[in-house]
């Protein structure tokens, strides 16, 4: 089956298994079966999401993007992780439910959209979250209206050379946000259940990189401009961590001060946007990045 899933648009025949010696890796590096490398309950999601009894996160290994910062590279760009089959990966949406999770948290997801559509063949009772980088094709998220109720895509660069140089990305500020566009088509303005829990919306999320501040300010001038309140949520995310292959990028080699989150926390304050989070700057740590040991697989 030729692959036109993502933006990157590679056309390769992709080997059903990543042990397959016929077909071709793309962009993401893996097969089309489903490779996961934690599922459990995660508590540390907005807490929108999360709540008091965890986000149900499914962690799928490979992306469609190579952040050189990314905090999960060892399953993003090394691919570790477990293939599994999609009536493998039902079972284990129903395992997360069975421990009282509010949601199930598909991450990074989209290289397997084929078998993810397949596993969501029959409606959950909690709501599907589709955990992106926000580098999508509008065509394949299409695909999903009706099985995603929760959109929780990044909107990591207005820059464009930013996200070439470190994401291998091309014209990323203008396909990410038609993709966000597209998700809030879906499901509208966001909504809550009385506890505050999410069961349907868009929360856009941009992690603060060190320096470049302009890129910040940009995404959220659109967010502001596109979005009125109660439309979205907005998570602006202080956890950059030094991780991946970051330490041949020297100017990225380094955690966001406190006087830079300042600076663009203020300018979200004063942008117009009211629905969202913000982080205190002990969340820039590695304890918050999940141990990717093949739980719950």
């Amino acid at each position: 089956m030729l692959c036109y899933v993502c933006p990157h648009r590679c056309g390769v025949d992709r080997p059903e298994s990543i042990s397959d010696t016929d077909g071709m890796f793309g962009c993401c590096g893996v097969g089309i079966l489903p490779v996961v490398s934690r599922a459990g309950v995660h508590m540390w999601e907005e807490p929108c999401l999360s709540g008091t009894k965890g986000a149900g996160t499914v962690f799928f290994t490979g992306c469609n993007l190579h952040c050189c910062y990314c905090q999960n590279y060892e399953i993003s760009c090394l691919n570790k992780g477990k293939e599994i089959s999609v009536e493998r990966l039902k079972e284990i949406y129903h395992e997360l439910i069975d421990k009282g999770v509010h949601n199930i948290d598909l991450v990074t997801p989209t290289h397997f959209a084929c078998s993810i559509l397949q596993s969501l063949d029959e409606k959950l009772p909690v709501p599907v979250v589709y955990n992106t980088s926000g580098f999508e094709a509008v065509d394949t998220l299409a695909k999903f209206e009706g099985k995603v109720q929760i959109w929780l895509p990044d909107l990591k660069y207005s820059d464009d050379t930013l996200a070439l140089n470190y994401s291998n990305a091309y014209d990323y500020w203008n396909i990410s946000r038609k993709a966000i566009l597209e998700m809030f088509r879906q499901v509208g303005p966001y909504k809550l259940d009385g506890d505050g829990i999410m069961q349907s919306g868009v929360i856009i999320r941009h992690l603060v990189l060190p320096g470049y501040l302009e890129n910040t300010k940009r995404v959220i001038d659109w967010v502001a401009q596109t979005f009125k309140p109660g439309d979205v949520m907005f998570s602006l995310m202080h956890q950059y961590v030094p991780c991946g292959r970051v330490a041949e990028y020297p100017e990225l080699n380094r955690k966001v001060t406190a006087e830079e989150y300042k600076e663009v926390e203020e300018y979200l304050f004063a942008s117009g946007i009211e629905d969202g989070f913000v982080q205190e700057e002990d969340a820039a740590s590695g304890e918050f990045i999940p141990c990717f040991d093949g739980t719950g697989v």
